[in-house]
């Protein structure tokens, strides 16, 4: 149709009223609506590329990891279980990074407290377990830098404190699966907005930009309307890490509740998409839904984000076929 309009466009020559081409550009530029999964229970994504597909992978049942997949970042279908540990019980907050110097697949999981890895030959795994490597620990972040250094990212549960409290470690690591040295503290809960509704720093993200590392996460209780997201920066993956004087990035507002705990990943175009959780209402907690919306630095280098829901945006750029 849209072709046919344009044909007979240019037979009777330009009207006064035409669109320009920017407008017409711009009504054709697809769109998505957020949620993008709205069944309530999957949250905590994270999200990869490998070989033109996405595969992302949330907090379920607590029982099992699922992974859903798609070449678009917001038309999903939902695929196998990948991990189904015997007796799991609280299962949650996953993480698969694929290292390219064998080429397995590595998944991260929280399982009652407890941080560890398991192993996979594919996206789809099946992931057999490898090993336990943290005790009182959860959210677990594989980030393998550019002189092929690993480091792991995951949260301590500080108990026993008053406040109890959540703060963000890293572990410089040998191998995916091996440790190498003590770990190091970055970031503890300090702020109003990460204190508000519970004394948290978790879900951490890390993003690296011409020569500095940018740490993502998610600030005050995950089951409220009030979570949201900064980050901190640093010349070092190990630190020392300052938090953003502008955070949160992304918090409650218009119609959205509380965002956060997500991945980062990028488009055909190389943009940044935050793919994320939203609370649906206040009407209970972990009241959960996913979420996509972009990412972006300014020329000053300071990251942005916005939260939306229920209006088209722009959706990520696509290969063309």
């Amino acid at each position: 149709m849209l072709t046919a309009a344009i044909a007979l466009a240019t037979l009777l020559g330009p009207r006064p009223d035409s669109a320009s081409a920017q407008e017409a550009d711009a009504a054709e530029q697809p769109t998505y609506t957020n949620p993008i999964i709205p069944a309530i229970g999957p949250a905590d994504p994270d999200v990869i590329q490998h070989e033109g597909t996405y595969y992302l992978y949330p907090t379920d049942d607590g029982r099992s990891y699922d992974v859903y997949t798609s070449t678009d970042l917001v038309r999903w279908m939902k695929g196998p279980k990948v991990f189904e540990p015997d007796g799991a019980r609280r299962l949650w907050a996953p993480d698969v990074f694929r290292d390219p110097t064998d080429g397995k697949f590595y998944l991260y999981y929280t399982w009652d407290f407890t941080v560890g890895v398991a192993v996979g030959d594919g996206p789809l795994g099946p992931f057999k377990k490898k090993a336990d490597l943290f005790e009182r620990a959860i959210d677990a972040e594989m980030f393998r830098d550019d002189d092929g250094r690993y480091y792991l990212y995951y949260v301590e549960d500080v108990r026993g404190a008053d406040p109890f409290r959540l703060r963000i470690r890293v572990q410089p690591m040998a191998s995916p699966t091996e440790k190498l040295g003590e770990s190091t503290l970055l970031l503890e809960p300090t702020e109003p907005w990460e204190t508000k509704s519970g004394v948290v720093n978790e879900g951490p993200v890390m993003l690296k930009r011409d020569g500095t590392y940018y740490l993502i996460y998610s600030g005050t209780g995950a089951a409220t309307l009030n979570y949201a997201v900064g980050y901190a920066t640093s010349d070092s993956p190990t630190g020392p890490f300052k938090k953003y004087e502008g955070n949160p990035i992304i918090s409650r507002g218009d119609g959205v509740y509380g965002p956060g705990h997500g991945s980062v990943v990028r488009d055909a175009a190389g943009e940044l998409w935050h793919v994320y959780h939203q609370q649906k209402d206040g009407t209970r907690q972990w009241n959960r839904f996913l979420c996509l919306d972009p990412l972006w630095f300014d020329d000053d280098g300071v990251l942005h984000g916005r939260a939306t829901r229920g209006t088209p945006q722009p959706a990520p750029a696509v290969d063309a076929e």
